[in-house]
């Protein structure tokens, strides 16, 4: 007999993948241009220059050996940068020591999760989550526990705190937030670490943020980010360079551990051994090389800014609810019935792709990705409103 759980997730497929091989065959059956596909979060925009022109740079280099193995934990050099980078942004001390390099952040949240969890042990989330969340953590052995959010999709704080117990290890919070791009504030950071502080007191047990940031770079309004490892010491950095570089088809990203945490050593350690057990070892070894020249550099994220206003503009003149993103690429976009896939089918209709809230912990709402082409936005209002006024009949 094969692992039941394990075969269960192959089989199931989650609403994202599903639309997206939906849309990939009515594109080729009518064309890409009339289908309005906001089911995937792609980056659009164009990798920075620094990226290719490194790429080049390195293979035109022949004393240097851009496909060979790399150590487990990847390039110290690389590591080294990365904690400048971070220290020097944040305010941190990470010792390079203490940075993992990984296949993006999937990766570091899977090592993270394994490294830190016992059999049972709970994992808390704040719904609405990215759905991969729960898969990471039952193949850790852990529970997921999920804590609806406040009205504006960020942390209702009493919720949180009445969630966390004596069975709590974990705790993963996702800001800008995928699906909702609701970005915590410093005082929700701080009511956290509190909650969490004295919960580790109460229950003389370790309880680690995990912060999962593959979207920290993309902020409106001018907005800044705080990191929590700023703010709570048992605290792990998990980070992507997917989206900020628009390289998500290259998988890296990093782990880093606080250096302020009162076992960062064995929890390093830890993590060096999730990783060796899970087969993440020696990440790409070019694009280590890439990142590396390109640390601090970020793709043209001024486009998704742009892209916000068209769409929210536009969905508001017809009608459309929603709470204003404040980062990430997504708008979380209320359902016109309470039923989010019956309304995301009948987008389907209108050759409207749209994720249904289902797959993120909540109801009532769709995922629309706003990573696309400007004009894709402008042309899909038509149909946008169609759809409305089916509702209105």
């Amino acid at each position: 007999m094969l692992p039941e759980k394990i075969l269960a997730w192959g089989k199931t497929r989650s609403c994202i993948r599903e639309l997206a091989e939906y849309g990939a065959r009515r594109k080729a059956e009518i064309g890409a241009e009339n289908v309005y596909d906001f089911s995937l979060g792609n980056p659009s925009v164009p990798v920075p220059e620094c990226v290719d022109e490194a790429v080049a740079e390195i293979l035109k280099d022949s004393s240097d050996k851009p496909h060979a193995y790399t150590t487990a934990a990847g390039l110290l050099s690389l590591r080294k940068r990365i904690a400048e980078d971070v220290n020097g942004r944040f305010g941190l001390d990470i010792d390079p020591e203490r940075i993992y390099v990984t296949c993006g952040a999937a990766a570091g949240l899977t090592i993270s999760l394994k490294a830190v969890l016992e059999p049972g042990e709970e994992v808390v989330v704040i719904a609405p989550f990215f759905p991969e969340y729960r898969v990471f953590t039952e193949a850790s052995g852990g529970v997921l526990k999920v804590v609806p959010a406040a009205e504006d999709f960020k942390v209702d704080i009493e919720a949180f705190k009445a969630a966390v117990s004596e069975k709590t290890r974990a705790v993963i919070i996702n800001s800008p937030n995928n699906p909702s791009g609701a970005v915590l504030s410093d005082n929700d950071l701080g009511s956290m670490a509190d909650i969490l502080r004295e919960a580790e007191e109460r229950y003389d047990r370790t309880i680690y943020l995990i912060s999962d940031e593959p979207y920290r770079e993309i902020v409106y309004d001018g907005r800044s980010i705080t990191s929590p490892l700023s703010i709570y010491a048992d605290s792990i950095m998990c980070y992507s360079f997917s989206k900020s570089l628009s390289i998500p088809g290259e998988r890296i990203g990093y782990i880093a551990v606080n250096s302020r945490m009162k076992d960062a050593g064995e929890v390093y350690a830890a993590i060096m051994g999730a990783g060796r057990a899970l087969g993440y070892v020696n990440p790409p070894s070019l694009f280590q090389r890439v990142i590396e020249k390109c640390i601090g550099v970020t793709a043209d994220i001024s486009e998704y800014e742009l892209n916000r206003k068209t769409l929210t503009e536009g969905l508001k003149s017809i009608g459309y609810e929603y709470v204003e993103p404040e980062g990430a690429f997504y708008l979380f976009l209320k359902a016109l019935e309470p039923d989010a896939k019956a309304f995301s089918e009948r987008a389907k209709k209108h050759e409207l792709l749209l994720v249904p809230s289902d797959d993120f912990g909540c109801t009532g709402y769709v995922r629309v990705s706003y990573c696309v082409a400007g004009k894709t936005i402008e042309d899909s209002m038509p149909a946008f409103k169609a759809l409305f006024n089916e509702y209105s009949k």
